[in-house]
């Protein structure tokens, strides 16, 4: 890419996409454009292929996804694939037909089996069954790696799927029905920390910048305590101190690994400026020796930490971090999600690329942000 690349962000106001804009302006990249959903609806064929037709963009980021936790996943099936679906092949294919120089997908380490051998290598994709509370969004993201893949072998494109690990950093989603675990933690157990101290200057802030549910800081602490119980942070007693306990769902035994977003940026933007797609194909070769010679596969990347940490364990990080005395509650009867989820990201080290930030320093910036920032409207 040169400094005056015309480069489109596709889903720029979303955890993923804000860091890779940051990440380009840094390093001076000016001729970025960008679209909101209002302004540009991605599952909309039309509106896409007028879009590419006028803007005529020479790089392509793919961010633009529907994302949630497991909850949003298993409630909302039938949306997370079909818009899923819709925005890639709109983008990756008009980003074919108006020859776009390099396009760099985004996908999700939940494409990989459920049973998956740890730690989790591109060449296990397709090996196994998937993790059934998020089988749709991995069947759509596994659509789109090989839609790139496929356009390669059949056009000679220049596009490259990356599969980030579980994301974290400025502009995560912290709505407690769609969010991910560590963003969700982070305000459970910042308002249960508020509700035990009788704070209610901090949790009505909290609800006005955020509401739930519909319930905003101006309702009633009637009212505040009947959402935040329907959502798993709650006292027991309102006499005295009280002790409040912030639900989780399953064991806390479950597995995860956590990456920095602007990590994961600095690796995408790396990856743009510095790897084809036949410096993939060459390490797909090399890394999967069994593969027939007239079979390409798994030439997508893993963008990870290759650490990883339990629900429980990151939970009292979180109170630690925060200084918090709420009970940790968690709820056997809820699921846990796939058991273990690390990924091997050795390719993307043997491309030139490690990561910088360690998860207790993530999570301190998190929350700093978190408590600073007004809400983002995307």
């Amino acid at each position: 890419m040169q400094k005056e690349s015309k480069i489109y962000i596709a889903g720029h106001r979303g955890l993923v996409g804000s860091a890779l804009k940051m990440n380009l302006e840094k390093l001076g990249y000016h001729n970025i454009i960008t679209r909101t959903h209002e302004e540009l609806d991605l599952t909309e064929a039309n509106a896409v292929a007028a879009f590419f037709s006028s803007e005529k963009p020479d790089y392509v980021f793919l961010a633009a996804a529907k994302v949630g936790g497991i909850v949003a996943n298993n409630k909302y099936r039938a949306d997370f694939i079909y818009e899923n679906l819709m925005i890639q092949n709109n983008v990756i294919h008009q980003s074919h037909i108006h020859k776009v120089k390099k396009l760099l997908f985004l996908g999700s380490t939940c494409i990989y089996p459920k049973d998956c051998p740890q730690p989790m290598t591109e060449n296990s994709l397709l090996t196994g069954p998937l993790e059934f509370t998020n089988e749709p969004y991995a069947i759509a993201k596994i659509a789109g790696l090989k839609l790139c893949e496929s356009y390669n072998i059949q056009y000679g494109t220049n596009f490259i799927s990356v599969m980030p690990t579980n994301l974290y950093g400025p502009y995560d989603n912290f709505n407690l029905e769609t969010s991910h675990v560590l963003p969700a933690l982070i305000r459970k157990i910042h308002l249960g920390n508020a509700l035990k101290e009788k704070d209610w200057e901090v949790i009505r802030e909290d609800l006005d910048k955020r509401p739930i549910g519909g319930v905003s800081g101006s309702d009633s602490e009637e009212e505040i305590r009947a959402v935040l119980q329907n959502y798993g942070v709650y006292q027991e007693s309102s006499s005295g101190t009280p002790n409040v306990k912030v639900e989780i769902w399953g064991t806390g035994n479950a597995r995860r690994e956590f990456l920095w977003s602007e990590d994961m940026a600095e690796a995408c933007v790396f990856i743009m400026e510095n790897v084809t797609f036949q410096d993939v194909v060459s390490l797909a070769r090399n890394n999967t020796p069994h593969i027939a010679e007239n079979e390409l596969r798994n030439t997508h990347i893993n963008i990870g930490t290759g650490e990883d940490i339990s629900i429980k364990e990151l939970a009292c990080l979180i109170k630690d971090i925060l200084a918090s005395e709420v009970d940790l509650f968690f709820d056997m009867e809820k699921p846990d999600g796939t058991m273990k989820k690390l990924t091997n990201p050795s390719k993307l080290h043997q491309l030139g690329w490690r990561h910088k930030i360690e998860l207790k320093e993530g999570v301190k910036k998190l929350y700093n942000w978190y408590i600073n920032q007004p809400p983002y409207k995307g």
